[in-house]
């Protein structure tokens, strides 16, 4: 079987369609706003995929909710768990509340405060284990299989996949023509849904995919240019839900590879301007990784002109500490 055939753009559609029928009635259809600002600079039309005002502020409720309807109930009360820098945790920890059942949650030791503050407000039970998101996941990934419990990946499954690909369903319904598409690529969950569907119809190739990453964390990027899954120290970054490394054997790595474009990587005052861009300018605050897709357009404008761009703004949650520093700079 060859590498294009392991999991193929057709597949993330079917598994896009079946997502959009599951999770319609438990998600929101975020607004697709158009950027004066950032359409004049560019000499294009930018639009804005307004990500960060979903339920719990971030596209990865889409995911969560998908995988977990997709569940028996005898399967979700036999226990499941996730692991999470923050968002995907939410994310969970919100469509349980919905569903009525409750679960675990493992982060790194060292996720941010605010993200962690916000879990602590659901009835979850919380627990820290390593200093990575792929190290956390693992111990997890491991601790549900040895105690008959169902893991809930935040990217590494096709139901995850197929949820964050429902963005692009809503993207093909609020806008006629789509040229390119920025996404903040972290371990690939939603670039490969939003990828891998946008793929799949001949008339749809031409639509050009953009990965979006902190130069502090370039994991994909760097793994696609070796052509495998590659282990690497990553930095601290302002876009700290897409650092840490990819699960090994990962099925996002192939979809992203066969799928996305090209990559543009982001220096850390790049992000900061960025957030400061989309405050000033939108009056929104967004947190680092999805500041991720604004700063790429802003670095290439100039590949864009008279296309239609749309910037996936992928959650909101930022402590105020940092929000501080980057606007009294």
């Amino acid at each position: 079987m060859s590498d294009k055939e392991k999991f193929s753009p057709l597949d993330v559609k079917k598994e896009a369609l079946e997502a959009e029928e599951r999770i319609r009635p438990y998600i929101l259809e975020t607004p697709l706003e158009y950027s004066r600002y950032l359409s004049q600079i560019g000499n294009c039309h930018v639009f804005l995929k307004l990500e960060n005002t979903q339920k719990t502020g971030s596209f990865k409720f889409r995911g969560a909710a998908n995988m977990m309807l997709s569940l028996t109930k005898e399967e979700i009360e036999r226990g499941v768990l996730t692991s999470s820098t923050g968002n995907h945790g939410a994310a969970f920890a919100e469509i349980l509340e919905i569903l009525g059942y409750k679960g675990t949650i493992y982060l790194p030791e060292n996720a941010t405060k605010a993200k962690v503050d916000v879990l602590r407000s659901y009835d979850v039970q919380l627990e820290f284990y390593g200093m990575d998101t792929v190290v956390t996941e693992n111990f997890v990934r491991e601790t549900a299989a040895k105690t008959n419990r169902i893991f809930i990946p935040p990217y590494n499954h096709p139901k995850i996949i197929g949820g964050q690909a429902t963005i692009a369903l809503e993207l093909k319904r609020q806008l006629d023509k789509l040229d390119a598409v920025l996404v903040p690529v972290g371990g690939g969950g939603l670039a490969s849904g939003i990828a891998g569907y946008l793929k799949s119809g001949n008339s749809d190739n031409e639509i050009e995919i953009i990965g979006c990453q902190p130069e502090h964390s370039p994991v994909m990027f760097e793994s696609v240019k070796a052509g495998r899954i590659i282990e690497m120290e990553s930095k601290p970054t302002l876009s700290d839900g897409t650092t840490g490394g990819i699960e090994a054997g990962s099925i996002t790595f192939d979809i992203c590879r066969q799928t996305v474009d090209d990559y543009i990587l982001i220096s850390e005052q790049e992000i900061a301007g960025a957030i400061q861009l989309v405050l000033e300018q939108h009056y929104m605050v967004i947190e680092g990784a999805a500041a991720l897709s604004v700063a790429s357009f802003i670095k290439v404008k100039e590949r864009f002109r008279n296309k239609n761009v749309i910037l996936i703004i992928t959650g909101k949650r930022i402590t105020l500490d940092k929000l501080k520093k980057i606007i009294c700079k």
